[in-house]
Formats: C-alpha cells, structure tokens, sequence
C-alpha cells in the first residue's frame, strides 16, 4: 500500500498537531481510561455516535422522503458510506483514519429533516426574519459546539466539545471540491469566519478526504435508490453506459473506480484530484442524476408540501413571542397543541434567557429581548427535527 501522504498525516510530529486537538474547553478525564486507550479522534468519534442528533440521522431523508422500502439511503446510511470510502482513501494515502472516522460520522449533523430541499426552506426563511443563510456545515457546527449535550462523569450535561480538527471538518465539508485539486489550509482560523459553505479548504488533509469522499458516496447510490423508486429504469442507466465506456454504472462500480483514480492521480504537490476522464465521468453522472432524480416531476409535490409543514410551525412559534416570557406564551398553547407547546417551551428553556430559566446551567444561547434571536432558536429547534417528528408537530396543527 502506497503510503504518499503519510509525512503530512495529522498525527503528533504533524506542526498543525497541538491545533488540531484543541478543544475550546478541557475535555473532563474519563474514568477508567488514564489517556492511552482512546486517542482525542477517537474520544470524537465516540461522542458523536452516541448523541442524540447522530441518532435522529436515521430518520431524516437523503434524497427519497418517507420510503416504504427499507432498502433507501437516509441520511445515516449516507454518513456511514463516506466514512468506508474516507477509510479506504485514508488508509492507502497514510492519513490519519481515526480523524476522517470522526469528521466523517460528524459531516452531516446539521443537517435539516426533509433533505437539501428541508435545508433550502429554512435558509429562506432565516435570510428573511434576521438576515442570515442557513446550510448545514455551519448548522452542524453550531450543535456541537452550542446544542447537543452529553452528561460526563457527574451525570452533568455538556456541549460535545470537539477539537478543531473535526469541528473544522464538519463546517469545511460542504461544496465541491476544485476539480483542479483540493489542498489544505495552512491557518487556523476561528470556523465562524465560514460565513458561506466552501468559503475556506478544509484545514487537513483528512477532511479535504471527507469532502472528496461526500461528493463520491451519492452518485451511484442515488441512481440505485431512484431504479428501486421505479423513477428510473435499465434502459435509462444504460443511455449513461454509452457514454462513459471505462465502468459499468452501478454503485460499487463507481466507488471503486473513483477512489483508484483518485488515489493514484493525488500528490501532495497538487492535491487530492482526479484524472480529467474521472471528472468527465463525475460531470455526466451529476448531469444525469441531477436532470432526471432531483428534478424529475415525481420528487415536486413532496417539495411543496415541506414548504408549507416547515412554515406553518414557523408561524404558529413566531406568533407566541412575547418577549422573555415568550416560553410562557408557548405554554399557553397547550391546550390546542400539547405536544408542540411541551417541547418547544423545553427547548427555550434549555437555551435561552427566559424567565422560566430554573434549574440548567449550560450556556444561554438566545436573547428573547431580541425577536430575531427568537426567530433563530424557531430555526434551530426546526433543523434538528427528523421527517416524523416534523410531520407529527404539524399534524398537531392542522389537525382537530
């Protein structure tokens, strides 16, 4: 196994090391553990799948909303095939594969219920009611760092607190890569700077891994999710066939031979790339999926009816505040909404500066002197919902 990147892998002699294992606090010790058993990526792989919005990942759509069929990606599927093409890549380069586990399992946590489209509703919205995009790599960023809590030693409910590295990773992840080769950054730089999704390379190399690896994992998947969907047919994958002539177009094919061109076109000098006749493949597969999967008639009457769920909840929370005693308003909602009103009053609760702010000792996230601070914990508490959950808070609704 050719080893090409291992001098620059992300381990202790690497100058980037103290950085990429920083955490903004002192992660507690564990008990019965003096430090050697787990290295810091591994502690962040561990606390990424056992929290609760690694869990809802099941649950959330990747491409095809509310399948019968067992057999579709969701959207934990997905972050678990490019954690196995990460892997692969990784290992044959010589990076460090307990980190682009870590980033990999993480990459998507932000993500919104109802897919990319869920994610383009709520960016709509946030630009309108306090001016802001919402994406899910700066969304993922911000529940670890602001959001999900796991209890330590103590029983005491703290953020994630990942190191830099893999939190870096999770906001760096979205776009695509420059088919001219994707490199690292050499600065560390505070990850609220990513303002926009792509603005800044990832800042090792391992998470420039991840993002390859993202854009890889879907292509053949999506075509064999929309064959089983019957929106495709043999015929329609084997019009692809014709043009592409070095694979067949299937699933396994195509990981496999993206990752050996991609493994043996990528040097350190001109980064992680592909053959031009790689790109050409990847360019006429996107076209296709893109042409008849994300665009095709049948995937545009679930598009519109997440547009009207995502802004009736929006609506219905928005039209309760009443400054800080906003969680009071909620509450006062239970008679018609029981379960929304429980929930969301928790969720204010838990974050934010209101007056019901008894017993929880986390840091206040959101100012509800502030109505557009308001607005975004509505966002928040949105993106973190799974398809079902969604759907049952707005049957509440809408239903009597």
């Amino acid at each position: 196994m050719i080893k090409k990147f291992e001098k620059e892998s992300m381990y202790e002699p690497n100058p980037k090391w103290e950085t990429a294992i920083s955490r903004i606090e002192k992660l507690y010790k564990p008990i019965y553990d003096n430090g050697t058993m787990r290295t810091e990526f591994d502690r962040d792989y561990t606390r990424v799948i056992n929290c609760n919005a690694y869990r809802r990942l099941k649950n959330k759509t990747q491409v095809f909303f509310a399948p019968k069929n067992d057999h579709i990606c969701t959207r934990i599927e997905h972050v678990n095939l490019v954690a196995s093409i990460s892997n692969t890549i990784s290992n044959f380069l010589g990076l460090n594969s307990q980190l682009t586990a870590a980033i990999a399992v993480a990459h998507d946590i932000g993500h919104s219920p109802f897919g990319h489209q869920g994610e383009k509703i709520l960016s709509e919205i946030a630009e309108r009611e306090y001016g802001s995009k919402f994406w899910h790599g700066r969304n993922g960023l911000h529940l670890v760092d602001d959001l999900e809590l796991l209890s330590d030693n103590a029983g005491i409910k703290r953020n994630l607190n990942l190191t830099y590295a893999v939190r870096d990773g999770i906001v760096a992840h979205c776009g695509n890569p420059n088919p001219k080769g994707i490199k690292p950054r050499k600065e560390a730089i505070d990850l609220k700077e990513f303002t926009d999704s792509n603005k800044f390379a990832p800042y090792t190399w391992e998470a420039c891994v991840v993002k390859i690896a993202d854009n890889i994992s879907y292509l053949g998947r999506d075509l064999e999710d929309a064959k089983e969907m019957k929106l495709l047919t043999d015929r329609d994958i084997n019009n692809i066939d014709k043009s592409i002539k070095m694979i067949r177009i299937n699933n396994s094919s195509i990981i496999g031979y993206l990752i050996n061109d991609l493994c043996n076109n990528s040097t350190i000098e001109d980064g992680l790339k592909f053959s031009d006749e790689a790109l050409e493949v990847i360019k006429k597969i996107n076209k296709f999926n893109t042409e008849k999967i994300y665009k095709n008639e049948r995937i545009q009457p679930t598009i519109r009816y997440f547009t009207v769920v995502i802004n009736e909840i929006f609506y219905m929370l928005k039209s309760a505040y009443n400054g800080t005693s906003t969680t009071k308003s909620v509450r006062r909602m239970k008679r018609y909404y029981p379960y929304l009103s429980e929930e969301f009053s928790n969720w204010l609760e838990r974050y934010s500066n209101s007056d019901d702010r008894d017993d929880y000792c986390n840091k206040i996230i959101y100012d509800l002197n502030d109505i557009k601070e308001y607005c975004r914990a509505i966002i928040d508490y949105l993106s973190g919902m799974t398809d079902q959950y969604i759907i049952r808070i707005y049957n509440e609704i809408v239903s009597f």
